[in-house]
């Protein structure tokens, strides 16, 4: 069982990797930072599992997806679990070497690419893709049109939530083409991410607040190796469960618009 799992140098994708690797599965470990993805690949090793491969990509740069996935193809014959985990969220406007706003690409536009680009090697291997949302999608006002935000006021928040709605409907569309695509809120977690915000600083001062991300994975870990991965294709789960979401969550219509636009954004189109 080869699983690959991006934004596996830390948190949720470093944890679920490790639950995985116990469980037998054949990792592939991909971060930005070499030492971090290698140092989970020692420690995945050490759960009883063979060393992880590592690759190394830099999800705001396009052109390091490419090389990602033509390195994945050359590897790999079958990959049977793609887990589009890697994100990021900053309060400021960020511009990337493609011209796209930072939290839009990390988050959607750079896994739709890597999705796009292995998809006859998914779809041969009847595999699942998994990708990590959040319920930030669910305050989501994404517009295909503006996928940057140049064109509305700027709001760090509002624009983190557009990528994780971006996420949801972007697992509607796969499922629409056959693979088994869900995606999922992990919870809020006890985890580094966003920790530099005002916002994170005062969640954090609230007792009893945040899970381990232990739990998180877990929780990627089910949709991995559970029959719900596949039974509910183009669904988002909330503990283990999928649960009903907003429209502008599972419309079709605004699905196949951002589907067009992220093409366009991407290289894939024309």
């Amino acid at each position: 069982m080869i699983t690959v799992i991006t934004g596996a140098g830390a948190g949720i994708g470093a944890a679920s990797a490790l639950d995985l690797a116990r469980l037998g599965h054949q990792i592939v470990l991909v971060g930005r930072t070499p030492e971090k993805v290698s140092a989970v690949a020692d420690r995945a090793a050490e759960a009883g599992g063979a060393r992880p491969d590592t690759l190394v990509a830099d999800f705001s740069s396009l052109d390091q997806v490419r090389r990602l996935a033509a390195d994945l193809l050359a590897r790999y014959e079958r990959i049977d679990v793609l887990v589009n985990n890697a994100g990021v969220m900053t309060p400021d406007r960020r511009t990337t070497v493609d011209g796209n706003e930072l939290m839009m690409q990390v988050n959607h536009l750079a896994p739709f690419l890597l999705t796009n680009l292995l998809a006859d090697r998914l779809a041969a291997s009847s595999a699942r893709v998994v990708t990590t949302s959040s319920r930030a999608a669910k305050f989501g006002r994404l517009d295909p049109a503006d996928l940057s935000r140049e064109r509305q006021r700027w709001n760090g928040w509002q624009q983190y939530g557009d990528s994780k709605q971006a996420n949801a409907l972007f697992t509607v569309s796969l499922a629409e083409r056959g693979l088994a695509a869900t995606c999922l809120h992990p919870g809020v977690l006890k985890t580094s991410f966003a920790d530099g915000t005002l916002f994170m600083k005062m969640v954090w001062r609230v007792p009893g607040v945040g899970e381990p991300v232990e739990a998180g994975a877990a929780r990627i870990v089910h949709l991995v190796t559970h029959a719900d991965g596949v039974d509910h294709p183009g669904r988002y789960f909330v503990k283990n469960a999928p649960v009903r979401v907003p429209a502008r969550m599972s419309d079709p219509a605004l699905a196949a618009a951002l589907w067009d636009a992220s093409a366009a954004a991407t290289g894939l189109s024309g």
